[in-house]
């Protein structure tokens, strides 16, 4: 934990008639960046990775980071890479002030020292970073761009006091210098670190990386195989959510639809999905066009001869299902694994007709498929430690957060969602405002309210497995027909048309 003598190293570092130059490769994130940013220069190789991601452990930097971060990056940028806990690459941080030079890993020694030599002999000019006013602009700009901060701090984190703590923070070295701003910052630091807020998040921080640890799957000396190519069946929102996902990560896809008209939409929609992400500038136009070109559409099983996964994404129906498990299971190689997307239904009923038991599992994804993080992996008491263990890889290859649960009704998420979505349609039976119970659940921390977020699902996914829920859960299922009578009134999944049904509905 953090505390002031800690923060009197990096204070003695930078204040020392010794130069210290620092050596930044690969990651240099939190504490690691916060003691550079104490150093007289910092050298880095190209390719490394800066930024301070505290925030998303409850707390905020306690190194002075709070404080010369702003000085050497300017205001607005140091606010971004603190509030929305986001790395740069070296190069931008060398374009941003952040880091003096950029040579190669082989080099990086020998130019620190060349550095330190140069700075000792006053041909190197070094101001102490927290001492450097120049970044930060006139009082009036800083409060504005601090004001403007924390508006939007209140929108996407109003429920997490680590932002606006933060940002009290580096308004405090902005208002009474760098010095004062450390000693609050340590002070905050302190506070927040014994929060139930900080005590969560390092919990959930440390379960994350728990995810890959599977007994019987990754501590058996399994190695992961190749998956070069992945056909996805069913080109809609999950399965060209899915595709791209896989395309940008250089993985080639055959997408499988039962006519061209629905083919040429999931192409199109993948590459809109691939356009946004060039937008978001998350992707270059170059991987963007790489991406496409490893796409290859289908309307037949031809194209899976010599696939090493398939994943089918279509309609919540078992017949549809099973139908599709015993085609490829004839067609594709015996190593192939036999995934589908499923939500709900329970993955022993889907390929119960096959003889592939060992190689059928769930990649349960969600929507947008392309941008969500988790991946749901669900296994049998059949499912082979193989085919979990390959899964986890592609997971982790598609930067998605692979979590292996068992095989039952709903799975995790879905299971935990039951209840939560049957309160709100029980509120609803009972006469309360869709919208209030948005903006109550919104106002508590939640990105969106159920009905928000069941709309942006589309209610076809709801009516799918409307049936499942009743037959697993029996009269625990609460019988609401609000999607029935929002789609029998054409309304597909826009939030404005609710308040028209509720008219209709009350009256």
């Amino acid at each position: 934990m953090p505390d002031v003598s800690v923060e009197l190293v990096s204070n003695l570092i930078e204040g020392g008639k010794k130069p210290s130059v620092a050596a930044i490769q690969g990651l240099a994130l939190g504490g690691g960046l916060e003691l550079t940013m104490g150093c007289h220069a910092r050298i880095s190789t190209p390719e490394a990775q800066l930024g301070l991601p505290e925030l998303t452990l409850g707390v905020i930097p306690g190194f002075g980071g709070t404080q010369r971060l702003p000085r050497l990056v300017g205001l607005p940028k140091a606010i971004e890479m603190m509030l929305q806990s986001k790395f740069i690459t070296s190069k931008e941080g060398k374009e941003r002030g952040l880091v003096d030079a950029l040579c190669s890993s082989d080099d990086l020694v020998k130019m620190s020292r060349l550095w330190a030599l140069e700075i000792a002999n006053y041909r190197k000019p070094w101001l102490p970073s927290l001492a450097r006013t120049d970044r930060l602009g006139s009082l009036s700009e800083a409060r504005s761009i601090l004001s403007s901060a924390r508006q939007q701090a209140k929108k996407v984190a109003g429920n997490l006091p680590q932002h606006q703590a933060c940002l009290d923070v580096v308004e405090e070295g902005v208002l009474f210098g760098g010095h004062a701003g450390v000693q609050k910052e340590a002070k905050i630091f302190k506070e927040l670190v014994l929060s139930p807020t900080s005590k969560a998040l390092v919990h959930a921080f440390f379960a994350q990386r728990l995810t890959t640890k599977v007994p019987g799957v990754t501590n058996v000396q399994l190695k992961p195989r190749k998956i070069r190519k992945i056909a996805v069946i069913g080109g809609g929102l999950m399965g060209s959510g899915i595709a791209t996902a896989l395309l940008v990560s250089n993985t080639s896809v055959v997408l499988k639809e039962v006519n061209p008209q629905f083919l040429q939409r999931g192409q199109k929609m993948i590459a809109a999905n691939l356009e946004g992400l060039v937008k978001r500038g998350s992707l270059t136009m170059d991987k963007m066009n790489k991406a496409m070109s490893l796409l290859k559409g289908a309307l037949d099983y031809s194209d899976f001869k010599d696939v090493d996964m398939v994943i089918e994404a279509v309609i919540e129906k078992v017949p549809l299902k099973q139908s599709i498990f015993l085609d490829i299971e004839k067609v594709c190689p015996p190593h192939c694994i036999l995934a589908t997307n499923t939500s709900t239904i329970d993955l022993n009923v889907v390929g119960e007709k096959t003889n592939s038991q060992d190689r059928i599992i769930g990649a349960h994804f969600f929507s947008p498929a392309h941008i969500m993080p988790l991946l749901e992996i669900v296994r049998t008491e059949k499912t082979s430690p193989q085919a979990i263990l390959d899964l986890i890889t592609v997971g982790k290859m598609i930067k998605k957060v692979p979590v292996v649960v068992g095989n039952c009704t709903g799975f995790a998420v879905n299971r935990t969602f039951f209840p939560y979505t049957q309160g709100s349609h029980l509120l609803v039976s009972i006469g309360i405002d869709v919208f209030r119970i948005d903006r109550v659940i919104s106002s508590f921390g939640m990105p969106m309210g159920p009905f928000q977020l069941q709309d942006l699902a589309g209610y076809g996914v709801a009516l799918a497995v409307k049936d499942i829920y009743a037959t697993a859960f029996g009269t625990r299922n609460l019988d609401s027909d609000l999607v029935d009578l929002m789609v029998e009134n054409g309304r597909q999944g826009t939030l404005p048309n609710l308040f028209l049904l509720f008219q209709c509905c009350w009256s």
